[in-house]
């Protein structure tokens, strides 16, 4: 658990990041600080340990709960990866690189209005000036953004948990961990909860594929698409993950051969990273969104996507706290 010794030298810098983040949490609670203000309520997607713990398929999943109750939801994101900082609202033809991939994913795949900015206040207030008719706000990431006000918070854990239970950078937390406030929901995307707090199990499965141009097309995945290719000789699976064996162990559970292809977290595909003559790639949603069908050379490339349910039990809470945000809309 202690991290070994790497970690233990990384100590004094994490306590120095612990007493910086005290010092910013003093200066909002005596004023010093303040929160801006926004006209719809925001809920807040992020987690407390870096890499990749599944913040992105959480708030697809939310977004297709709110849209079920007849909520109309915009996304403000920082945008990690693309050139700038400047606010940017999704439009058509945006691209990655404008927008950062997870951003764009959300755009496309949700179709909802997206707005990327480092600071995620002007992204939410641009993004209302677009869109008026926007109920609330997703803030995919941004919970240590503390200059975004939030009415509800979803944490999001993977199967690390806490991980060695250290602060940055002797450990992989952004933040030191606090009993659950009544204003956040824990998600463990996992197969069991990997922390004490209590909270909601994801379910997480593979949806299917879909052609490349098919999947910039709108086509939905299917699963038998999919399974056809479990005969195929000298498929690739490329994932530009944050953790690319969990996509490769997914499609190894489906009984399907491949060679893995792992790149770096947010790999902008600036070159194709396999041969032009590969007999078939597969690729994820947050890679397809980097690579139009007319850049991805010869080789027949399929869309791999992800179903992502936060079940019953989370829908019911999350109930709970619409009535209290929303409570004329519930009434009605």
């Amino acid at each position: 658990m202690s991290g070994g010794p790497l970690s233990a030298a990384l100590l004094p810098l994490s306590w120095l990041y612990h007493g910086l983040l005290a010092l910013r949490g003093l200066a909002y609670r005596a004023g010093l600080k303040r929160s801006g203000s926004l006209p719809v309520p925001v809920i807040v997607v992020g987690n407390w340990i870096v890499g990749g713990a599944g913040k992105t398929p959480t708030t697809l999943a939310l977004l297709e709960l709110l849209r079920a109750r007849g909520l109309r939801a915009g996304v403000v994101s920082r945008g990690y990866g693309r050139a700038d900082t400047d606010v940017r609202i999704a439009g058509p033809g945006g691209r990655a690189q404008e927008l950062g991939d997870e951003p764009l994913l959300i755009h496309r795949r949700a179709g909802v209005p997206v707005a990327v900015g480092a600071d995620r206040v002007a992204a939410a207030r641009a993004l209302l000036a677009a869109h008026p008719e926007l109920d609330l706000l997703v803030s995919d990431d941004g919970l240590q953004h503390w200059r975004l006000p939030r009415e509800l918070s979803l944490l999001v854990f993977d199967d690390r948990g806490l991980g060695n239970g250290r602060l940055l950078p002797a450990g992989p937390l952004r933040q030191p961990p606090a009993p659950l406030a009544a204003d956040e929901l824990v998600i463990y995307n996992a197969a069991r909860p990997s922390t004490a707090l209590p909270g909601f199990v994801a379910e997480r499965r593979l949806a299917g594929a879909v052609p490349l141009a098919g999947w910039w097309a709108g086509e939905r995945a299917d699963m038998a698409t999919l399974l056809a290719l479990s005969g195929r000789a000298g498929l690739l699976a490329c994932a530009g993950l944050a953790r690319p064996q969990r996509f490769f162990d997914m499609l190894a559970g489906l009984g399907l051969a491949f060679e893995p292809l792992p790149l770096a977290d947010h790999a902008d595909f600036g070159t194709l990273p396999w041969p032009a003559d590969a007999a078939g790639v597969l690729l994820t949603e947050k890679d397809a969104v980097k690579l139009p069908p007319e850049r991805a050379g010869g080789a027949p490339v399929w869309v791999v996507t992800l179903d992502f349910a936060l079940g019953a039990g989370f829908e019911a809470a999350l109930d709970t706290h619409l009535q209290r945000l929303f409570p004329q809309w519930i009434n009605d």
